[in-house]
């Protein structure tokens, strides 16, 4: 079975017009869920890895168990508010309106290579407000791991210096 055959679509949702890629179809099929965190684990074993950050709330479903395929640590992105110690955050826009985006100031250590993993690129923004908070710690972003890329939306243009790998692509 083919990973894209796990993962549900559905039209018109949130607004017309968006085809949205719904995940929890995909999740809760542990079998699926496995092949998906194995296949992104092998698309990024010739990075150099300290830790995996992955931002609230599908990049916890993503990141934390590449993490834990990878044998390295995970530090979850936040949105602002949702974390109990010193932070520091971002903001950022989103496909429907904005955000800000917070980190521990003590998550990530200076010179740790960092891999940013995430449910779905779109347009770039979640990304690269993940980066500049890794950047800000002086962390160092070796590239982005993604289940789902929209690749009309074009969201990897924001990062050019940013080596991303997606499992699976969608046009539409």
């Amino acid at each position: 079975m083919d990973l894209k055959d796990s993962i549900r679509v559905i039209p018109d949702f949130p607004q017309p017009g968006i085809s949205f890629k719904d995940i929890t179809t995909l999740l809760k099929d542990g079998e699926m869920y496995r092949r998906a965190i194995n296949e992104l684990k092998d698309l990024v074993a010739h990075m150099k890895i300290d830790v995996i950050a992955g931002p609230e709330a599908r990049g916890f479903v993503i990141g934390a168990p590449l993490a834990y395929a990878l044998g390295v640590g995970f530090v979850p992105i936040r949105k602002s508010g949702k974390l109990p110690y010193e932070t520091i955050e971002v903001g950022y826009d989103l496909e429907y309106g904005n955000d800000r985006l917070a980190v521990h100031t003590d998550a990530i250590k200076p010179g740790q290579n960092v891999l940013i993993a995430d449910d779905l690129l779109a347009t770039g923004g979640t990304i690269s407000t993940s980066v500049s908070l890794v950047e800000q710690l002086g962390g160092k972003v070796v590239g982005a791991a993604f289940l789902i890329e929209l690749v009309q939306l074009a969201g990897r243009n924001k990062l050019p210096e940013v080596e991303i790998v997606s499992l699976l692509t969608y046009e539409d």
